[in-house]
């Protein structure tokens, strides 16, 4: 695997026992729909969460949140959209980020909550 995926997959694993630790329900992880992925989805209470992680070993060339463009959004929303209609699931939904800077030094952990709303 290339150092990018394992970094990828560490900073989702991180994310993950982060997301616990505050009491989250983990209901999936990795779910796809066509090309697009949503990392991870969990209820918190009555809502459901729609995670993205990015994972940096550094900030040099931005923040990992920076890479959550409108496109990616996009991207998002239209997998969400599919497994809300997949899932017959009809509650409020919400989009955070968890932008993690992992190394050999140091991790920082970022969870930006309600990072963005659809269109």
């Amino acid at each position: 695997m290339a150092k990018h995926n394992e970094l990828g997959k560490k900073g989702e694993e991180l994310a993950k026992k982060m997301l616990i630790e505050k009491g989250y329900d983990i209901l999936e992880t990795n779910w796809r729909f066509d090309k697009d992925e949503i990392d991870i989805i969990a209820k918190d209470g009555d809502e459901l969460v729609i995670v993205e992680v990015k994972t940096r070993s550094t900030n040099i060339f931005g923040y990992p949140e920076d890479a959550v463009n409108s496109k990616k959004e996009f991207f998002l929303i239209r997998a969400t959209e599919s497994y809300l209609v997949e899932n017959n699931i009809n509650v409020d939904t919400r989009f955070d980020i968890v932008a993690i800077i992992h190394n050999n030094n140091e991790t920082k952990i970022h969870h930006i909550i309600d990072a963005f709303y659809p269109e």
